[in-house]
């Protein structure tokens, strides 16, 4: 019983020391830092170049060149190679343009009166409507205008020192509709690097109605005065895609969402991604405008991107970004400074990354800082685990050894070894039955032992008065006790 407690206990002091408890940090939810580094603000200008032959008097031709803005609203990057998602309306002129220039340019060079719009009108001198009209789109062989349209998209990524041109895009594909979603690619294709921070995707929409989330874009051209701007809001109920998206519904009705998104739609944030709550993945574009803010859903911008045959995809930057943020959410600063300041390697004016750099910087070492409460902690409260480790294992030895000796004094029939007989010396009366006094040097006083040996009935068997043991026929001395046995 007392080796088993021995060796339960050391078994015992062993785990507690080598057991530490390991902290696991999981990313944290409802966050918009994974997606706003990928918002870009996008604007669309229909460029129209256009030569009006004026056959009045006599030939001339008069040239002219408009941009006519038609689109601005907020798009998102999905893929590093510059991939943007956002809706058709922002970047697909739904006006004639050739119309529009048709009218300027007849205006202007004639000095008559003509609305600027897309709408064909009429004069009342015969001889200039005449030439109005044939000036008309669609081209003709008597045609007094010959035009040539085409669309500019320009989008400015969130970045800091502001881009003042922004980077050329194209638009891939489109769905049909003015709110359908729309692929854009990068005129010039980047060429080496790691590419633009991207937005994550998710696998589908939340079906819980009051499902809180997060709609990030931009209100105007990103500087030094505009920021991207975030708006909550909750998740309404229904809204298929043939509905024209789902609706936004706050849950404890203290805001009207459909009003407030769609007015953010209308003043620059159409296309924004909506983010959801959960793990901070887009699930859908704000859409709508006007006292009706929609949103439709990330199946819909996945089946455009697939027939775009654009893989959305994350890289390197997102790689490091995300290990930053999940340090940075948890509050280990000194440990997400770094992180950041990687990102900024790879992606020099990174605004998202560069703020949250600045606020690690500043809480590193600080109350706040997990890591260094922690070490702290550490520091205070032990000491390094090998001594504890080496300290058990004495332990563990020592209350074995002391267990085993104890059952061995138990035992009560365990004689030890007879030691080796004198080589010369006198013969003693083993059947003396009285006590003698030994005398073992002359350097020593005589010290009188008194009934230091018990005899027995049978004389030849003796048992030492000090412990109980019994003595062997040449015994000058107790075995175990070392007292003077000798008759």
């Amino acid at each position: 019983m007392a080796r088993l407690t021995a060796l339960a206990g050391g078994i015992a002091v062993a785990l507690a020391l080598i057991a530490v408890p390991v902290a696991a940090h999981e990313h944290p939810s409802g966050i918009t830092d994974l997606v706003t580094p990928a918002v870009v603000r996008v604007e669309a200008v229909s460029h129209v170049e256009i030569t009006l032959l004026d056959h009045v008097g006599r030939l001339r031709h008069v040239e002219r060149s408009y941009d006519i803005p038609f689109g601005a609203g907020t798009g998102t990057v999905v893929n590093p190679d510059g991939t943007i998602v956002t809706l058709r309306r922002v970047v697909d002129n739904p006006d004639d343009v050739a119309v529009l220039a048709a009218n300027k340019i007849f205006a202007e060079h004639h000095d008559v009166k003509i609305p600027e719009d897309d709408e064909k009108h009429r004069l009342r001198d015969d001889l200039l409507d005449r030439h109005l009209q044939d000036c008309y789109p669609p081209k003709s062989d008597t045609a007094t205008c010959i035009i040539d349209v085409t669309t500019e998209i320009t989008a400015y990524p969130n970045v800091s020192p502001p881009s003042a041109d922004g980077f050329k895009v194209k638009l891939l594909e489109a769905g049909p509709d003015p709110d359908s979603p729309a692929v854009l690619a990068p005129v010039t294709p980047v060429v080496g690097g790691v590419g633009m921070p991207t937005a994550p995707l998710a696998d589908k929409v939340p079906g819980q109605e009051g499902s809180p989330t997060s709609v990030a874009g931009f209100l105007g051209r990103p500087g030094p005065e505009v920021a991207h701007t975030v708006e909550i809001a909750h998740l309404g109920k229904g809204g298929a895609s043939g509905d024209g998206g789902r609706p936004f519904a706050d849950p404890e009705e203290k805001a009207d969402e459909p009003v407030k998104m769609g007015g953010l739609a209308d003043k620059g944030m159409a296309g924004a991604p909506v983010i959801g709550d959960k793990d901070g993945h887009v699930i859908g574009l704000l859409v709508g405008g006007g006292k009706d803010g929609r949103m439709i859903g990330v199946r819909e911008v996945t089946a455009v991107l697939a027939e775009a045959k654009v893989v959305p995809r994350r890289g390197a930057i997102d790689t490091a970004f995300e290990a930053a943020l999940t340090r940075y959410h948890t509050k280990y600063y000194t440990e997400a400074a770094p992180g950041f300041q990687r990102v900024l390697e790879l992606y020099p004016g990174n605004v998202v990354a560069a703020e949250l750099l600045k606020t690690s910087l500043a809480k590193r070492g600080g109350p706040e800082d997990q890591g260094t409460r922690k070490a702290a902690s550490t520091a205070a409260a032990s000491t390094p685990l090998w001594p504890f480790l080496v300290a058990a294992g004495i332990l563990f030895l020592v209350a074995g050894g002391g267990a085993y000796l104890l059952w061995r004094r138990r035992t009560p029939d365990l004689e030890p070894a007879p030691p080796e007989p004198p080589a010369a010396g006198p013969v003693f009366d083993d059947g003396a039955n009285q006590t003698v006094v030994v005398r073992r040097s002359q350097s020593f006083p005589v010290v009188p032992q008194e009934q230091q040996v018990m005899t027995a009935s049978d004389p030849a068997i003796k048992y030492c008065t000090s412990c109980g043991m019994r003595l062997g026929p040449a015994h000058r001395f107790c075995g175990y006790c070392g007292h003077p046995s000798e008759t």
